[in-house]
């Protein structure tokens, strides 16, 4: 078997151990590595074993994965309070590889000691298309332990979609369609594990590696900022074992769909509330929206109109508001919202128009505040600032004199099945950008509020 990674530490690096591979990750981003990876440095800390080793391979760009291996693949965790900042060395990862390398991967991924894979690969990553794509990647290293003949395996997936782990399964059985055999072996040794994820994780600065420097000692070039909150539930099986993650606060229940709905519904439909209507009222970072009346009213109101149709009581309800008002406003967290706003054509689905579909068919009127995020969504279309490859062809015919045939292609866009689609909320849709574009004064001072 290919080894997939280093076995000497270098001699002025700050590891401790290198633990044996057994988690092979696809997505090597800041995501990952102030979450996934952090939770297993935490197992790994109370794991009297060998612990788990993640060998993590870059989805697009090798640049993440040269500047690790470049210091033995360690890097510094800065947690970032509104009292300051705290950081920590983590060593969870044993190999940081190239995701182009296509034969460390199929290496990896058959290796048999190798239990899990994980993946953050955006929403946008599951619609890719091509030998190249995540599915496609995933698909081929499935291939590959099915002919070295190991065990089974947990594919794991973190990213921000309901039902994640069947959306992966869908995925890899419909590229293994062609190989029947290997669309038998994946469902009698492949377990697609559902995950919630939530850690603002914003991007690191050039500061940040003086930061982390002081902090720790360690001359690091690649840091990772997040704030102190991190959630992680899952549901699902791990039929080679895992990390004891829950010792570093990991949930595992049965049902994960109530905790996929109000993750998506109060967490990132905010997220993309602010992000959107930030933009216009010309804020930069979600704690400059969160100081913006405007803004926070907005938030307030998305998140009204969600309550109703999540599985939680009103007690439970504030105790998340609380929480993430708090977090939202912590203004050391320079969550940029133009990084929220990318990609919006496959965030505004599971964030909004699910939510605003549940309303429809609990009998409840049009969410007002919800149509204003995709109404403002459609005008961030038309700014410089947008960054949407998914949008593009809408991009192309947006003509925003025209609100009807706007809101209505723009929910098609989003949308594109038309029996799942509330014409009042199209309308209402259409109304939105009628009313956000009045707002001529919508950036002056007199009307922002106090910053």
């Amino acid at each position: 078997m290919t080894s997939v990674g280093p076995e000497v530490m270098g001699a002025d690096s700050p590891r401790t151990k290198r633990h044996p591979v057994r988690i092979v990750h696809l997505g090597l981003g800041a995501f990952h590595r102030a979450h996934q990876a952090w939770y297993t440095q935490l197992a790994n800390d109370a794991d009297t074993d060998e612990g788990w080793g993640i060998a993590a391979f870059t989805g697009r760009s090798p640049d993440a994965a040269t500047v690790l291996a470049a210091q033995d693949d360690v890097y510094t965790l800065i947690e970032r309070a509104g009292a300051g900042d705290s950081a920590r060395l983590i060593e969870s990862i044993s190999v940081a590889a190239d995701g182009a390398d296509e034969s460390l991967w199929r290496a990896a991924m058959a290796d048999p000691a190798v239990a899990i894979v994980t993946l953050t690969i955006t929403e946008a990553g599951y619609r890719a298309m091509g030998p190249a794509s995540a599915g496609a990647r995933l698909a081929d290293g499935l291939r590959a332990r099915r002919a070295a003949g190991s065990p089974p395996i947990a594919v794991v997936s973190c990213d921000n979609l309901p039902g994640n782990g069947e959306v992966v399964r869908d995925l890899v059985r419909g590229i293994a369609s062609t190989d029947p055999g290997l669309v038998d072996w994946v469902d009698g040794n492949v377990s697609f594990v559902s995950t919630m994820v939530d850690r603002i994780t914003p991007a690191s600065t050039p500061r940040d590696q003086a930061i982390a420097r002081t902090l720790t000692g360690f001359a690091d070039a690649a840091p990772v900022v997040t704030e102190p909150f991190s959630e992680w539930v899952l549901s699902g099986a791990f039929p080679s074992g895992r990390p004891e993650w829950d010792v570093a606060g990991a949930r595992f229940v049965d049902d994960i769909e109530p905790f996929e709905r109000r993750k998506l519904w109060l967490l990132n439909a905010g997220h993309s509330a602010l992000a959107y209507l930030g933009l216009l009222r010309e804020c930069t970072t979600i704690a400059e929206a969160m100081a913006d009346s405007v803004c926070r009213d907005a938030l307030e109101a998305v998140w009204a109109e969600a309550s109703p149709v999540l599985p939680f009581d009103a007690a439970e309800l504030e105790v998340q508001f609380a929480t993430l008002r708090s977090r939202f406003e912590n203004a050391r967290i320079e969550h940029r919202l133009v990084q929220i706003a990318q990609d919006g054509s496959q965030k505004l689905p599971p964030r909004i128009l699910d939510a605003a579909r549940a309303r429809a068919e609990a009998g409840l009127p049009v969410g007002v505040a919800e149509a204003r995020v995709v109404a403002a969504w459609i005008i961030h279309l038309t700014t410089d600032a947008v960054r949407d490859p998914g949008a593009q062809a809408l991009v192309r015919m947006l003509d925003l004199r025209d609100v009807e045939a706007s809101a209505h292609d723009a929910i098609a866009l989003l949308e594109p099945e038309p029996s799942r689609v509330d014409a009042a909320f199209v309308a209402e849709v259409a109304r939105q950008l009628v009313e956000l574009r009045r707002l001529d004064d919508l950036t002056t001072p007199e009307t922002r509020g106090a910053r």
